[in-house]
């Protein structure tokens, strides 16, 4: 697989040698380093690299000065700002310069490679692009959130919905997404899924009775949470998409189908000791 070079501006060995450390066991690639905003610009123009981390303070001016100058070499250049401070005003500017994310130190290895490949991502080919930028996400909170929920360990599977409407038995929470990209996100579950799982939401023995009521209910807070928790950690990866969520709108009977109108929509399965969880996440074409 071919490597992503990546241009480290970062005054600090400790910094330089920590980046070395993470990206090392990852598709990146550090093709040089340097120490201030004259050296980050005159590296930038001979080496082209896919991508910059760049620190907020050098010993020669800041970070967003530094990032104008590259972006005026390039307007598409990528670019990750890494800084102590992580203050609004702080972002704005970056933004309003053309930097792509932010990051505070000290940097989380996971929060570094989940960034850098979200930046990076070719926009040749969309359905990778929503994929792992959009889609990874979401199972990573879900099955997060049914062990943290339920106490539900889950093996998950991931695959393009080809099909122009979702078929349900049982429940349907769905979620709409605004925003960039705009889309919604869909649980849902067959009906004994649904009690099995809404009587550990609820604290219930499994010889007590459960309405249906109690149990749509306790399903939609799991959804809500879930898709939630999701665009929130979409939001602090890519700082320009301001994803957000609609209120749950939620559905419970057999053959319901639903149609995904010009989406493009990926299917998860996350197959648990209770039964299927299942999550329909689709995205409006040409976002």
């Amino acid at each position: 697989m071919e490597k992503i070079r990546v241009l480290v501006v970062d005054d600090s060995k400790v910094s330089r040698i920590m980046m070395a450390s993470v990206l090392s066991r990852t598709t990146f690639q550090i093709c040089d380093y340097a120490k201030n905003s004259m050296e980050a610009v005159e590296k930038y123009r001979s080496l082209n690299p896919d991508v910059v981390t760049m620190d907020m303070n050098l010993p020669d001016g800041d970070g967003i000065e530094c990032s104008r100058k590259i972006l005026e070499i390039n307007p598409n250049a990528k670019i990750v700002m890494i800084s102590a401070m992580k203050d609004a005003s702080l972002m704005m500017r970056g933004r309003n310069v053309g930097i792509n994310s932010f990051l505070q130190k000290p940097i989380n290895a996971n929060e570094l490679i989940d960034t850098l490949q979200m930046v990076c991502q070719s926009t040749e080919n969309s359905i990778d692009v929503l994929r792992e930028s959009y889609v990874k996400p979401f199972i990573k909170v879900l099955q997060k959130n049914l062990f943290s929920l339920a106490g539900l360990h889950s093996k998950v599977d991931l695959e393009l919905d080809k099909d122009d409407f979702l078929d349900v038995n049982g429940i349907a929470v769905i979620i709409g997404l605004t925003g960039v990209p705009m889309g919604r996100a869909i649980l849902h579950m067959d009906t004994q899924t649904m009690n099995r799982y809404s009587k550990i939401m609820l604290g219930m023995g499994e010889e007590e009775e459960l309405s249906e009521e109690e149990a749509s209910d306790s399903v939609e807070e799991s959804a809500n949470i879930i898709v939630g928790r999701s665009v929130s950690m979409i939001n602090d990866i890519c700082k320009d998409k301001e994803m957000r969520i609609t209120p749950p709108g939620t559905i419970c009977g057999h053959r319901i189908r639903i149609v995904n109108p010009k989406l493009t929509s990926f299917n998860i399965t996350a197959s648990t000791r209770l039964g299927d969880f299942k999550m329909n996440i689709g995205f409006a074409e040409g976002e």
